[in-house]
C-alpha cells in the first residue's frame, strides 16, 4: 500500500531550495493523512523544505514526520476570521521566505494568512470565491473519489493522473522514546492493547469497550485507554470493568497519546485521529466502522484488521454525529467477544502467547 520503491512522480529541478508551506487539515486523523502529501512533494522537489502550518493541538505530530522541517503552530477561531491574528501570522510566514503555498481546505479563510504574506505561488482548489487567494487554480475536486485524493492531487503537477496508490503517512518515535515514556508511567514491559473509545461524534463510538477491556485482563493482557479529557468518563468506567490491568492515559497532550500508541502491541480503535495515528506508526491497529465507510475513511497505511457489523442497517453510510435511525445498531450489534477474539489472532501473528 505504498510507492516508496517507486518514482511516479517526475523530480523537477534538484536546485531549487525554496521553502514550501502546507496548510492542512487540522482535524487530527486529517492531519497525519496530510503527510501523504509531504511525502509526494519530496518526490518531486526532494531539496525544497517543507513547513506545515498546525495548531496547538496538532504540534507534537510534527516532531515524529519525516521530511518535515519544522511546524508553524499558529491557533486561530474556528467562529470568525480574526483579522489581527491573520496579519500576526501572515508577518510569520513572510519571513519563511515561501515560494509556494498548498491550501488544502477549500475555504476562504485559509488561504488569506498566505495571501497576506505575499507568498508567490498559492496552489488550491476552487472554492468560496477565493480569486485573489489563490493564484494556481486547480478544478475538478468534486470528481475526486476520496479524501485524501484531493489532498494529495495538489501536490502534483497540474493536469497529471492520479496514481494507482499514494504513498503511506508515517509516523516515526524512536524505540528509546517509547521506553521511557513506558517507565514513566510505570507500565512495564507486559504485552498491551491501547483502546481508543473516543471519536469525533457519538455515532462513531463502539458500544462495548468495557467489556473487551474485562476480557482482555483475563487473558493476562494490559489495557492502555487513550484519548483525550473528553474519554475520561468512559476510561473509569472502562477501568472499573478490567480491573488492575486497565491503565488510563486519557489526558490533554496528544504527545502522550502518539506514545501509548507507538508502544503498544496492538490498537483498538473507532474510526478517528488515534487509529490514524497507530496505523501510520506501524502498530497493528483494529478499527471499528459502522456509519462511516471503510473505503473512504481507514487508513491508507492499511489495518490489522476492520471490524463492520453484519447487520444490514439501510442508514449506512451515515455521518451523523449523533445516531437518530435504528437504535445505533451499527455499532451495538459489533459484540465484545468477536474483537478480543480478533485481537488474540492478531497477537499471536505478531508472535505474542496470549491466555486463552
Amino acid at each position: 500500500m505504498n510507492i516508496d520503491s517507486e518514482h511516479l512522480v517526475k523530480t523537477e529541478d534538484p536546485t531549487d531550495t525554496r521553502p514550501i508551506l502546507i496548510v492542512p487539515y487540522m482535524w487530527i486523523g486529517d492531519f497525519v493523512r496530510g503527510h501523504t502529501v509531504v511525502r509526494v512533494l519530496k518526490q518531486r522537489w526532494p531539496n525544497r523544505p517543507i513547513d506545515l502550518l498546525v495548531t496547538s493541538l496538532c504540534a507534537p505530530l510534527v516532531d515524529y514526520m519525516p521530511g518535515v522541517r519544522s511546524g508553524i503552530a499558529w491557533d486561530l477561531p474556528r467562529s470568525r476570521l480574526a483579522v489581527a491574528r491573520q496579519w500576526g501570522l501572515a508577518r510569520q510566514l513572510r519571513a519563511g521566505n515561501y515560494g509556494t503555498a498548498l491550501v488544502l481546505p477549500r475555504t476562504w479563510k485559509s488561504a488569506l494568512a498566505p495571501t497576506l504574506a505575499g507568498i508567490p505561488e498559492r496552489v488550491g482548489f476552487v472554492g468560496e470565491a477565493r480569486f485573489g487567494l489563490i493564484n494556481r487554480w486547480r478544478w475538478g475536486e468534486k470528481a475526486l473519489p476520496r479524501f485524501i485524493d484531493k489532498n494529495a492531487a495538489l501536490a502534483l503537477p497540474e493536469g497529471a493522473p492520479l496514481p494507482p496508490e499514494w504513498p503511506v503517512p508515517q509516523l516515526n518515535v524512536p524505540a528509546g522514546e517509547t521506553d521511557r515514556w513506558r517507565q514513566a508511567n510505570g507500565l512495564g514491559a507486559a504485552p498491551a492493547v491501547a483502546l481508543a473509545p473516543g471519536s469525533v461524534g457519538a455515532s462513531k463510538r463502539w458500544t462495548y469497550y468495557p467489556e473487551a477491556a474485562r476480557l482482555l485482563a483475563e487473558r493476562g493482557l494490559d489495557v492502555w485507554v487513550v484519548g483525550g479529557p473528553g474519554e475520561k468518563t468512559l476510561a473509569a468506567e472502562i477501568a472499573a470493568a478490567g480491573g488492575s490491568h486497565v491503565h488510563d492515559l486519557t489526558g490533554s497532550d496528544l504527545r502522550n497519546g502518539i506514545l501509548a500508541m507507538a508502544a503498544a502491541n496492538v490498537a483498538i480503535s473507532n474510526d478517528s485521529g488515534l487509529m490514524h495515528i497507530a496505523a501510520a506508526l506501524g502498530t497493528p491497529t483494529m478499527g471499528i466502522f459502522g456509519p462511516t465507510s471503510p473505503y473512504h475513511w481507514a487508513p491508507l497505511n492499511g489495518l490489522a484488521a476492520t471490524v463492520q457489523t453484519k447487520t444490514v442497517v439501510p442508514c449506512q453510510p451515515c455521518h451523523r454525529p449523533v445516531c437518530t435511525m435504528n437504535d445505533h445498531r451499527c455499532m451495538r450489534d459489533i459484540p465484545a467477544s468477536d474483537v478480543v477474539a480478533t485481537t488474540v489472532r492478531v497477537l499471536t501473528a505478531a508472535g505474542l502467547r496470549v491466555a486463552h
